[in-house]
């Protein structure tokens, strides 16, 4: 295991491994609303028995606290919406609209945190616009409604993901830890009894139909929720800005690959132009300049 020593490496290989978690959902046959609570359930799971057989201390200060139960409440919405969107519009188009969640962070920092978007940024925010409507479809009107609605929780995902990011970003501003197993940790079992209560509440069943099921949540909690997030925010600190924003781009890449293999995804070639022109604005919205980088180094 002496490659993962390397952050570049570990960056796309957990950027790698989470764009299997839209394909996990898709095969797994249970409601959406159980299979985030189990992802959850057992990535928390996963990443508190680290912690005990490392011998590391749960320490994390009272503010941190607060900033972890509200980043846990924007999760909880985030894996609620896209586990349906997923449902409506494939592993793929969910996945990418996921990840349209870096312009609703340009769009945080502005409005709240009184931050500049650079030139990129905004040549990205209206390529992003039009390489969606591309993939969508640019008569939304001819649309079924399921794709019309799985479209908006797609949206609305890359909304509660951007809260999510934002509010786990101040609680690691209040810690000490380079890797936020800790963080994360907490913040999964506070999502798995949100999830579980929604489930209650929306009548939906936490039982595991069969074997494979149990192998494919699993697969989920484990890989895409705890080892890939965490080779991930293990490298952040150590690659390039630039790095980060193509780590970005190839996971809905792949999960756009992995839905036309595994699913059979067929794909017209004004869908194809329109998923790189997002890819590549997903790309300019996620990246700085160098000039840039080095004045906020």
């Amino acid at each position: 295991m002496n490659f993962l020593k390397s952050p570049h490496i570990r960056l796309f290989a957990g950027a790698t491994i989470t764009s299997f978690a839209a394909v996990f959902v898709s095969l797994v046959n249970v409601s959406p609303t159980a299979s985030g609570f189990y992802r959850v359930l057992f990535g928390g799971i996963a990443l508190s028995a680290f912690l005990l057989l490392t011998g590391r201390k749960l320490t994390l200060p009272r503010v941190a606290w607060v900033a972890i139960f509200l980043s846990a409440v924007f999760f909880a919405l985030d894996l609620w919406f896209w586990h349906r969107s997923i449902l409506y519009v494939g592993p793929g188009l969910g996945t990418l609209l996921a990840n349209m969640q870096v312009f609703f962070m340009i769009a945080a920092g502005v409005l709240f945190l009184g931050q500049r978007p650079s030139v990129r940024q905004v040549i990205a925010i209206p390529l992003a616009i039009v390489g969606l409507a591309m993939v969508v479809g640019l008569d939304w009107s001819v649309l079924s409604a399921d794709y019309r609605t799985g479209v908006i929780l797609g949206l609305l995902t890359a909304v509660c993901f951007a809260g999510y990011m934002l509010f786990m970003r101040r609680a690691l501003i209040q810690t000490s830890h380079t890797v936020p197993i800790r963080e994360v940790a907490v913040m999964s079992f506070l999502v798995a009894a949100m999830l579980g209560a929604a489930a209650l509440i929306e009548g939906d069943s936490l039982a595991i139909a069969s074997v494979a099921d149990v192998g494919w949540l699993l697969a989920y909690g484990l890989l895409s929720h705890s080892v890939g997030l965490m080779l991930i925010a293990s490298s952040l600190a150590k690659v390039s800005t630039t790095e980060v924003g193509i780590a970005l781009l190839l996971q809905p890449s792949l999960s756009f690959v992995w839905d036309i293999l595994f699913f059979g995804r067929t794909v017209t070639a004004i869908e194809l132009t329109g998923a790189v022109i997002a890819l590549l604005a997903i790309f300019l919205g996620s990246t700085r300049s160098s000039k840039q980088s080095q004045s906020t180094a």
